[in-house]
């Protein structure tokens, strides 16, 4: 995804949350309500949050066995960087593991489950990019 697709898609969702929140705050209901809206749409946007993880775990998963796949073609210099790129991917892939075990665990604030995601979705990003290059 291109950096201005990103941007406009993070920009999107900012101002979506944004006027969810205004709505939430000027809409005729009670407090008690409205905390319970605002509870229920945090927990939708973690369980989003995760099952976005899992689908990138998954991704990274199907790229470094294609990537192993073609690394056993290749020989010297170009075996060895694909083989150092696949094991910086397999360290990204242990650590979005490792942070859906602390979801499950109740454990993993938001913060460490959105930079999971965002190192997860970099990894993928590189190693597709790498593997079209050499394809």
């Amino acid at each position: 995804m291109k950096d201005s697709t990103k941007r406009f898609a993070i920009g999107t969702l900012i101002a979506a949350a944004a006027g969810y929140v205004t709505g939430i705050l000027t809409a005729p209901q009670s407090g008690k309500e409205t905390r319970k809206d605002i509870k229920d749409n945090a927990v939708r946007g973690y369980k989003e949050a995760e099952r976005q993880l899992k689908h990138l775990h998954t991704e990274m998963n199907q790229l470094i066995a294609e990537g192993k796949d073609y690394a056993d073609k290749l020989s010297g210099k170009a075996k060895q960087e694909l083989e150092h790129v696949l094991k910086l991917v397999g360290e990204v892939k242990e650590k979005a593991r490792d942070t859906l075990g602390a979801v499950h665990e109740g454990t993993a604030e938001d913060k460490d489950l959105q930079k999971a995601i965002k190192d997860a979705q970099d990894a993928v990003d590189h190693l597709r990019s790498y593997l079209k290059k050499k394809a």
